[in-house]
């Protein structure tokens, strides 16, 4: 597949508030938030995935946007499966498509959505290489079980895409 590239982190930035980190499988997406100050990213929920990508939104794309509203979100960052070589992986459709779903339905809300914060929250693509290989690897570590860790190893996931966002705003900010 070909290179593709992430957003950059501090570039156009919503200023303070919470960030919402996604890591969109095609199965479960992670879902991790930040603090209001955008230094810390913690895990959320682990939402099963409904919405295929010729399908018409479903409850996951729903949940979403309950916990966009639920925690004033100001900017979504949305996991870009790459390789090592930044090359997209068959992920990356998946990927798009729920920060297409988002963006959408936040920029032009039913009358079912939540109210979303004003201004829309700005979707970004962030890298996620090796994100789900660091979280597994940190769940080891703290004794969490290979089995027992599946149900967490999304939202964990979603913390390291978050949190090297965050990272790399904080030094674009210079902060």
């Amino acid at each position: 597949m070909a290179k593709v590239f992430p957003d950059t982190p501090g570039v156009d930035d919503p200023g303070l508030g919470r960030r919402l980190g996604l890591d969109v499988g095609t199965v479960r997406i992670g879902v991790a938030v930040s603090d209001r100050d955008a230094r810390l990213a913690t895990p959320v929920a682990t939402v099963p995935r409904e919405t295929g990508l010729k399908d018409p939104d479903k409850g996951d794309i729903d949940r979403l946007l309950s916990i966009i509203a639920e925690y004033g979100i100001v900017e979504i960052v949305v996991g870009l499966p790459r390789d090592l070589q930044g090359n997209g992986s068959a992920s990356v459709k998946h990927a798009k498509e729920i920060a297409f779903r988002l963006k959408r339905r936040l920029n032009k809300p039913f009358a079912t959505d939540p109210t979303p914060p004003s201004p829309a929250p700005v979707v970004r693509m962030g890298d996620e290489r090796l994100t789900t290989v660091v979280a597994t690897t940190a769940l080891r570590a703290s004794g969490v079980s290979d089995k027992k860790g599946r149900s967490v190893i999304d939202q964990a996931a979603a913390v390291e895409i978050l949190q090297s966002w965050l990272d790399g705003r904080a030094a674009a900010l210079g902060s």
